[in-house]
């Protein structure tokens, strides 16, 4: 295991009286809690400069440093991919990074029941010498989205590149922009949603807000309004697995078309969940000049307002 990067933080309010492997996996994305703790167990988080135990309570003022290791942060992605000469909607794209818009239907990694056509599969074509940016097979992913998620998601050109990249989604200094069209129309016009998420133990293919998970925060505005939906920014500050999915259902007001957290009778049959993200803010890993990218609304959530 190899040292890549380097999480600093101090506490937040919130975080105050949390123990340290809890909060350290509130802060990454891509890490489960019993990993973290193997990553404490041998040494690499300190607080205060001194190694400390997973069972630490936090306190106000805290220094607290994590040296992240690959088998922490890196994404699971099989080293078996092959490159498929798949079309990419690039959007952006530079000697570090690329950012893509990803269609809805296309799964991200490669995992059993998707070996091919996987947007890896897509990258390895299009860029040879991603594939062992953050070991074989990797090709640079950074974080994901759903597979009938549309929208942007960056990918890493380099391994420098990489762990600058995956050290501003654990600092949280990446900003994401979602629109999502919803079931009625909430109460207010925006709002914070803050509710831990992990996975439902009845139902292990889906996620659910429990008590104890890991700490979940999305921010929403009203965008627009129409008799029976509303049109909703939805901005996540963190990024748990079905996130802004299992955050909508859990105020009733689930994502239109979603299977397995809106309704049981869709109001609107469409074929996928009409949520798409719109915008990703991150600074650029070598200029260090802050670059944001935007995917326009596909024609099928497009046609879909219109009808509204």
């Amino acid at each position: 295991m190899s040292i890549i990067s380097v999480l600093n933080f101090t506490p937040t309010s919130d975080e105050q009286g949390e123990r340290l492997d809890k909060a350290i996996t509130a802060r990454l994305e891509a890490a489960s809690r019993v990993k973290v703790q193997q990553l404490i167990k041998e040494g690499y988080a300190a607080v205060n400069g001194k190694v400390a135990k997973a069972s630490y309570r936090l306190e106000d003022g805290d220094a607290v440093s994590v040296q992240l290791i690959d088998a922490i942060i890196a994404p699971d992605v099989s080293g078996e991919a092959k490159p498929e000469s798949l079309p990419l909607d690039v959007l952006y794209d530079d000697d570090d990074v690329a950012v893509i818009n990803k269609p809805a239907g296309m799964v991200v990694h490669p995992a059993a029941g998707h070996s091919g056509g996987t947007l890896v599969n897509a990258i390895l074509a299009r860029w040879s010498q991603i594939a062992f940016v953050g070991g074989e097979g990797r090709a640079g992913i950074v974080h994901r989205l759903d597979r009938d998620t549309s929208g942007v998601i960056v990918v890493a050109k380099t391994e420098a590149a990489r762990l600058a990249l995956m050290t501003q989604f654990a600092q949280r200094t990446v900003q994401k922009r979602y629109i999502a069209l919803v079931e009625g129309i909430p109460n207010t016009l925006t709002g914070e949603i803050n509710a831990p998420i992990a996975r439902d133990p009845q139902h292990r293919k889906k996620m659910s807000v429990i008590k104890g998970g890991r700490e979940a925060i999305t921010h929403f505005r009203v965008l627009q309004t129409y008799q029976n939906h509303s049109l909703l920014e939805c901005l996540p500050k963190t990024g748990r697995t079905h996130q802004i999915r299992v955050h909508l259902a859990f105020i009733d007001h689930p994502i239109v078309g979603d299977p397995v957290y809106g309704r049981r009778k869709q109001t609107i049959k469409l074929g996928r969940h009409f949520l798409h993200a719109e915008s990703i803010t991150f600074k650029q890993p070598t200029t260090h000049q802050e670059v944001t990218v935007s995917a326009p609304l596909p024609s099928e959530l497009a046609e879909v307002l219109e009808r509204l």
